[in-house]
């Protein structure tokens, strides 16, 4: 009896609900229904997606927190034990490091391939210059700039393991800072207060260490900060000096860039850079002159505008990104050394860096077409590997 009660009453539940439902009240009510449930499985789908970054975020930083602490100590320690090499033969002794070294970089590449972070490429090829002495010049919008770089380079040949770095000092202190002090990185204080003495300290580091290491390529980064911190004061400065206002790039700043062409360029008995240079390109010809040969103009470009840093990299919690990096290589004859040319010439540089960027950010193309497509599984694995 009890349960066909219970039936009955849920019938009569059922359609007194109906009824209630076809009045005009009743639908009000059940559209609010609709809404909330709708909102609420939109708010548990966001859940659930917030839910997978912030695992797949812990996940990764547990990796490369491994990684870290596996990687970096056995390139340490693998140095200790290889002093004995470097008393009796220190070119061999660089030839090893510059391996692990780009080995180092290539660990940091695969965190953002892991992730779907890929780069395409545009302009010249560089690829032919990698045992040439080179200058490379980049602007900087992030530390995200240094970590494209360590992916793109990977398979320029022996350009990793032979570079130098000039970066802001603070690296000097990440987890990343001994081994680049070890392989002979140069840590650059920022401000007028250090100025003078940091170019200084440059070119002593330069004399001591860029020939006697076996380096090829230095890269440096003229705008002297990231972009988001140094465009009001460049505009401003702009506005004073009749210079172009820029948006996308700031200004470059002289010191370091003038300081490294007068210490590493191929000098003539006046103390210029020397002419003989050569300007046919390393493919064609197999002539290796001393000195510096060419400078490689790096723009790099983040879709939208929206540059990584490297905690994006290390979590990954953006989407797969592609970011465009653009090569053009200018002979070393064609830079001027004195301050008023070369700052022309400097600024030259970045002015048609805005180009290229306000292009890009228009269109997403550099130009009409790519040389080299995205850095694959196999190049990074075949590549970073080659000796």
């Amino acid at each position: 009896m009890s349960f066909r009660l219970v039936v009955t009453e849920w019938r009569k539940g059922d359609k007194a609900m109906e009824h209630y439902s076809s009045s005009p009240t009743g639908g009000c009510l059940s559209g609010r229904i609709s809404g909330v449930c709708i909102s609420m499985a939109q708010l548990l789908e966001g859940a659930r997606k917030l839910g997978w970054v912030l695992l797949n975020a812990f996940l990764r930083f547990i990796f490369v927190f491994i990684n870290n602490c596996v990687a970096i100590p056995s390139y340490c320690l693998y140095c200790i034990l290889l002093q004995p090499l470097r008393i009796m033969d220190s070119r061999y002794f660089w030839l090893i490091e510059g391996i692990m070294f780009k080995w180092m970089l290539a660990m940091v590449s695969l965190w953002g391939w892991v992730a779907g972070y890929t780069v395409m490429e545009w302009g010249d090829d560089v690829r032919p210059l990698s045992e040439e002495e080179a200058m490379v010049i980049v602007n900087h919008q992030a530390t995200g700039d240094v970590c494209t770089l360590m992916m793109c380079l990977q398979d320029k040949g022996t350009v990793v393991r032979k570079m130098m770095w000039l970066m802001d000092h603070v690296f000097k202190y990440t987890n990343f800072g001994l081994v680049s002090l070890i392989h002979g990185d140069f840590f650059i204080r920022q401000g007028k207060a250090y100025r003078d003495k940091q170019l200084i300290y440059l070119k002593d580091h330069l004399d001591r260490y860029y020939r006697s290491r076996d380096r090829k390529w230095i890269v440096l980064f003229p705008e002297g900060g990231f972009l988001r911190k140094r465009r009001e004061t460049s505009q401003a400065f702009a506005k004073k000096n009749s210079l172009p206002p820029l948006t996308h790039v700031t200004l470059p700043r002289l010191g370091a860039t003038q300081v490294i062409l007068k210490t590493l360029g191929p000098q003539q008995e006046n103390g210029s850079l020397g002419k003989e240079a050569s300007t046919v390109h390393p493919s064609q010809s197999g002539s290796k002159p001393k000195g510096l040969q060419w400078v490689v103009d790096v723009t790099i470009a983040y879709p939208k505008a929206r540059p990584m840093d490297i905690q994006t990299w290390i979590f990954g919690y953006r989407p797969p990104t592609v970011t465009h990096v653009h090569y053009r290589v200018y002979p070393i004859k064609e830079v001027p050394v004195e301050t008023k040319p070369l700052t022309d010439w400097l600024y030259q540089r970045f002015v048609e860096k805005e180009d290229l960027l306000a292009h890009f950010y228009e269109t997403g193309r550099y130009s009409l077409l790519a040389f080299s497509l995205f850095f694959s599984l196999f190049s990074f694995w075949s590549l970073s590997l080659y000796f």
